[in-house]
């Protein structure tokens, strides 16, 4: 029996050191997919660096406890299953957001961004975000506008002056 128990506190452990490490982490009710919807959804999520597990409740109630992100435990209740991003804070609520509307059967239930327990308002709002590169063009692009405009300027006086002087 002991080793049960161990077992079982072992992966405890190993759920709240994920809630820990992860930038955001997804909590889904995936009911009513069939077999190659969820293989495709975790080919998605596995290609964007993001874990998708199945838990049982009880262990990560017991895992939130220990994390103090017991605010979570609402969402925690029938066939759930979590998507934890190590890396990009963004992609597993884009994923699942995505893959929410052309499958309903998949319903986002909460989740945990940068620490804190996020409701499923700002996850949808974090889901409509772009991407890191995106996000980095869109800064990118801000950051050239006003060197692109001073060069459409001195071009437009220069061809002004040459126009005057022929």
């Amino acid at each position: 029996m002991s080793k049960v128990i161990e077992h079982k506190k072992q992966i405890v452990t190993e759920i709240a050191d994920k809630f820990r490490e992860s930038k955001s982490t997804i909590v889904v009710d995936y009911r009513g997919l069939d077999v190659a919807e969820v293989t495709e959804l975790r080919t998605q999520l596995r290609e964007a660096g993001v874990d998708f597990k199945v838990y049982k409740n009880t262990m990560t109630r017991r895992a939130t406890e220990a994390t103090e992100l017991t605010d979570l435990d609402a969402a925690l209740v029938g066939p759930t299953a979590i998507a934890f991003s190590n890396d990009d804070v963004v992609a597993p609520a884009k994923i699942l957001n995505n893959f929410a509307k052309e499958h309903n059967a998949l319903e986002i239930k909460g989740g945990v961004i940068e620490g804190q327990v996020a409701s499923l308002e700002q996850i949808k709002e974090l889901a409509d975000l772009p991407n890191y590169e995106g996000l980095l063009s869109m800064l990118l692009s801000v950051l050239q506008a006003p060197v692109r405009n001073f060069a459409y300027a001195t071009k437009a006086v220069a061809e002004q002056k040459e126009e005057q002087g022929a």
